[in-house]
């Protein structure tokens, strides 16, 4: 299945060479979860900190659900600041 991943401020350094404007379309097996794509590009989990589905918040114990087909996937590490 086809889902696209994104990948914000400093996390954009995990992208493929591929990416384009913070995103990559992948193909991925289904039952891919978030965890897994996480895992799969080698980020810190500590470091995926705001994840979202189709816009739509991951607290972290849904990070481990089954993605679908069109899914957009994107990630914002933990922001320092004020």
């Amino acid at each position: 299945m086809r889902i696209t991943f994104k990948l914000y401020a400093s996390l954009g350094a995990y992208l493929p060479a591929q990416a384009r404007e913070h995103a990559v379309t992948l193909d991925v097996a289904p039952g891919t979860s978030a965890d897994a794509l996480v895992d799969r590009h080698g980020i810190p989990r500590a470091l995926a900190h705001l994840v979202l589905r189709n816009g739509v918040y991951l607290a972290p114990e849904q990070r481990s659900l089954a993605l679908a087909e069109g899914d957009t996937l994107a990630i914002w590490p933990p922001v320092a600041g004020g």
